[in-house]
């Protein structure tokens, strides 16, 4: 799948394992690390739904994101990239979603 960014300070975060543990500890880096690469990896975000990380759709406020689960608290929050698939009664077609953009890794509990 193809992963962006929401802004370039977020992809600098990204870009490095070690950038990722410096702010969010050894555990946090990694796991964070872990799900970057999974979602690149994945054909569809349908796919992720069969790997650990709890990927869910987001309501309230966040409606139309997902989430990843990381180390406690903080989750990997991310959005199809437009146009955003949906099926026939108008919920998101995981099965269509080839591109991402990452919101960001916050605590929104």
């Amino acid at each position: 799948m193809n992963v962006e960014f929401a802004s370039a300070k977020l992809q600098k975060l990204c870009s490095t394992e070690k950038e990722l543990i410096r702010r969010f500890g050894s555990d946090g880096g990694r796991m964070t690390m872990r799900r970057l690469q999974q979602l690149e990896a994945a054909p569809t975000l349908a796919a992720m739904r069969e790997l650990p990380g709890h990927c869910h759709e987001l309501t309230g406020d966040r409606s139309g994101q997902l989430a990843l689960h990381l180390v406690e608290p903080y989750r990997l929050v991310f959005k199809p990239r437009c146009p955003v698939p949906v099926t026939p009664d108008g919920s998101l077609d995981w099965d269509g979603v080839t591109a991402v953009v990452v919101l960001g890794i916050v605590d929104y509990h």
